[in-house]
């Protein structure tokens, strides 16, 4: 099995949620390559069940596909912050929703060729309504699915979202075994 050592790694570019570098690494002590790297501080998903095991999910235009997707609510973290925090502020300022009785799912690292980004995912089926509260550029509806109706979107290709399919496909799991 080849040996991969970093030996310099260059920030090309910083960003406001990312920073962007570039890795110098050796291989099998002979032959360096260059590879692209994606730092990111970690973020955090939940996935709100209301009284009724409705999920509630939000629909929102994400501009690195152009497109408008069907999400889970999931944020990045605040400097100093946990993940569990992390997952239930995202809830609440995404859905208008505290979650309450937070039990972890699972983590996904989302894109592991080129980034570091990890998000743990929680549930709750225990809601506290509140309000919501979208930072200045998040604009998106919120809409309540049966967990039937969101695996058949995952099979159709209506959700794509990584973190989304993988919150939601273990939950089912995690129900179906209980």
């Amino acid at each position: 099995m080849e040996q991969f050592k970093r030996i310099k790694r260059e920030l090309s570019y910083k960003g406001r949620i990312v920073d962007f570098y570039s890795d110098t690494i050796l291989i099998n002590n002979e032959k360096q390559t260059v590879f692209d790297f994606i730092e990111h501080q970690g973020a955090s998903a939940m996935i709100p069940v209301d009284k009724d095991g409705k999920i509630l999910m939000v629909h929102q235009h994400r501009n690195s596909i152009d497109s408008y997707t069907l999400e889970i609510p999931a944020g990045g973290l605040n400097p100093g912050e946990d993940n569990l925090t992390c997952a239930i502020r995202e809830c609440e300022e995404e859905t208008g929703y505290i979650p309450n009785k937070v039990q972890h799912l699972i983590d996904v690292h989302t894109t592991v060729a080129f980034s570091n980004e990890l998000i743990k995912i929680y549930y709750s089926n225990d809601l506290t309504p509140s309000r919501q509260n979208l930072d200045e550029n998040e604009y998106m509806d919120v809409n309540r699915y049966s967990l039937d109706d969101l695996v058949s979107m995952i099979y159709s290709g209506k959700i794509t979202d990584a973190k989304t399919i993988a919150g939601l496909l273990a939950y089912k799991t995690k129900i179906e075994t209980e």
